[in-house]
């Protein structure tokens, strides 16, 4: 291990602790950021899925009081009332998280494959479009967004769910996508940041856990920057969790998507045409 490994083990977990909770691409921003510094681009993609491990711990650690009531309340949950009262937060999760993994899973294997075979530039100048492509749904989910509502219902999680499948793609934001997606269902943003937030927890250990399998361990990382990564990721994840949620009502979230993206195109074609 070399201190630019352990430099840039540590540069990229502050990448992956801040732009995790915002609805700009985490994966996309952190893959963008591992293709400049020169790793593979079909790595990079592992990579950013494995580095989620690190926020998965703060959204556990910040949510914790209502992760630990959702666990209470799974003896007493009911199929017909698995939406009803207390049952609404464990059903919402089981439901939402299954969905991911019906949509998510093929959906890898086609990201990783296509990663491998793109140049560098393509390969940054792709997720650039896909920032923008999150960007306008933010834009559109905000404009329509009511504000009623703050449980989930069946609907929800199927949909919120199926979304965040997509978001395993490289450059689409999980936050940015579940959130819109709860925003079009007429919830507040503080309640659709933390149904996002709360369903972070498995889709992540699930995309870790789906990236090592592939890999056969660690993807193109030693353990100790792999730790270094994950330990700045988890202590910048949770502050930013906790500025996001003081903020939330006031940042336009999808102005950074149309500024990341479009700085994404033109690196992207200046790298393509470089190379």
């Amino acid at each position: 291990m070399s201190r630019i490994e352990l430099l840039v083990a540590i540069l990229a977990g502050i990448v992956q602790g801040i732009v995790e909770w915002l609805p700009v691409s985490s994966q996309g921003n952190l893959a963008l950021f591992l293709t400049v510094v020169g790793t593979d681009p079909g790595v990079a993609v592992q990579l950013a899925l494995f580095m989620q491990v690190g926020t998965t711990l703060s959204a556990a650690t910040y949510y914790r009081a209502e992760i630990a009531a959702a666990v209470r309340a799974v003896p007493s949950w009911r199929p017909d009332a698995a939406y009803d009262g207390a049952n609404a937060i464990p059903s919402y999760i089981v439901v939402a998280t299954a969905m991911t993994g019906l949509v998510g899973i093929p959906l890898y294997v086609f990201a990783v494959d296509l990663a491998g075979r793109l140049t560098g530039g393509v390969f940054i100048a792709a997720i650039g479009v896909l920032l923008v492509l999150t960007g306008v749904l933010q834009l559109v989910s905000e404009s329509v967004s009511m504000g009623i509502r703050d449980a989930p219902t069946l609907s929800d999680s199927v949909l919120v769910g199926a979304v965040q499948g997509v978001a395993i793609l490289p450059g689409i934001s999980r936050s940015g996508v579940t959130t819109s997606a709860l925003l079009f269902r007429s919830y507040d943003p503080p309640a659709a940041f933390r149904l996002s937030f709360l369903l972070s927890i498995p889709a992540s250990l699930g995309a870790a856990a789906l990236t090592m399998a592939g890999a056969g361990g660690l993807p193109g990382i030693e353990p100790v920057p792999a730790l270094a990564a994950l330990g700045v990721s988890a202590v910048v994840g949770y502050l930013t969790i906790d500025a996001l949620m003081r903020i939330v009502d006031r940042v336009p979230f999808w102005l950074v998507c149309f500024g990341l993206g479009g700085l994404a195109i033109v690196g992207g074609g200046v790298v393509a045409v470089v190379v």
